[in-house]
């Protein structure tokens, strides 16, 4: 389907579960020139919200990013104070979510950048992200007024048998379906004013990626900036930065915010995964994404 035949996609359904609520949206007011980032969990959304803040702020050093954008979506926060802070903001607002595409409320004012990884990366990923969360957290989580299903918990310690957990189940406690997400993208991918990137496509080309979301969200890159820009989207900067990217979340994390942005690396399960367990997940991917959306979620690329 071309873009001009697109059929501007409406919510559908509401997902609610222990982290998320869709409803939050409900409440929110879009303006014109508002940038929406949402990706499934450890597939790059710390590192889209950079490289905005960084297009958006000129290549300033210290900016918040993820508090800058918060996470609209989630529960944790009370809702009074994310839109408060949203609406006090001045600057070209960016806006993180973590719903499938059929449970959030989108405005054409708006413009959208899903980033998708491929799901064993995320896997390795996000165990290693919640093996740090601190007993802080999982109790907040737990305590919170409505709670929506059973009481959240860590992981296992053996990240294969957590591999096993997840394709089972198509996500760990969450109740939040990891292929239906990724597919629910795929098939709106051709709306115009929203925008597919894939992990590996930052990785290996970071700089003309970024230049392409810049021209999408129609954010001009100030040249004498560039080296900077460049140098705040790196790992190794944001790591030794960790702190400063969300002032507020680093004390639930064991280790800060550098336990947060972890590697940046893929392809650390080739090693541990058995030609047996490899072959469960491509089938589990292959039952749950068409064809092409299988393709392009393992590899990237050029998907037109």
């Amino acid at each position: 389907m071309k873009a001009t035949e697109a059929v501007y996609p409406q919510k559908t359904r509401e997902l609610h579960n222990a982290l998320m609520d869709s409803d939050r949206w409900d409440k929110f007011n879009f303006r014109d020139d508002d940038i929406v980032i949402d990706t499934w969990a450890k597939s790059g959304t710390t590192w889209t919200q950079q490289i905005m803040a960084q297009i958006i702020f000129n290549g300033q050093e210290g900016t918040a990013s993820m508090d800058l954008a918060p996470w609209l979506d989630m529960r944790l926060m009370p809702l009074d104070d994310v839109l408060e802070m949203l609406e006090a903001q001045e600057h070209r607002r960016f806006i993180k979510s973590h719903l499938p595409a059929y449970a959030l409320r989108m405005s054409p004012k708006a413009k959208y950048i899903f980033l998708a990884r491929d799901g064993r990366d995320v896997i390795w990923s996000l165990h290693n992200h919640l093996r740090h969360q601190t007993d802080e957290f999982w109790e907040i989580l737990n305590t919170l007024p409505n709670r929506v299903g059973p009481e959240a918990h860590p992981p296992c310690e053996d990240v294969r048998e957590f591999f096993h957990e997840f394709v089972d189940n198509g996500s760990h406690f969450y109740d939040w379906p990891y292929f239906d997400h990724i597919q629910s993208w795929w098939e709106i991918r051709h709306t115009p004013n929203i925008m597919l990137v894939h992990f590996n496509d930052l990785k290996a080309d970071m700089e003309g990626t970024i230049r392409k979301m810049a021209a999408f969200v129609d954010l001009e890159i100030d040249e004498e900036k560039w080296p900077d820009i460049v140098e705040h989207c790196t790992f190794d900067y944001m790591k030794t930065n960790a702190d400063s990217l969300s002032p507020g979340f680093r004390d639930l994390l064991e280790g800060g915010m550098k336990s947060f942005i972890h590697k940046g690396t893929n392809g650390r399960w080739r090693d541990m995964l058995s030609d047996d367990e490899i072959e469960k997940y491509q089938r589990a991917a292959r039952a749950n994404l068409s064809p092409d959306c299988a393709k392009w979620h393992e590899f990237g690329g050029a998907y037109h």
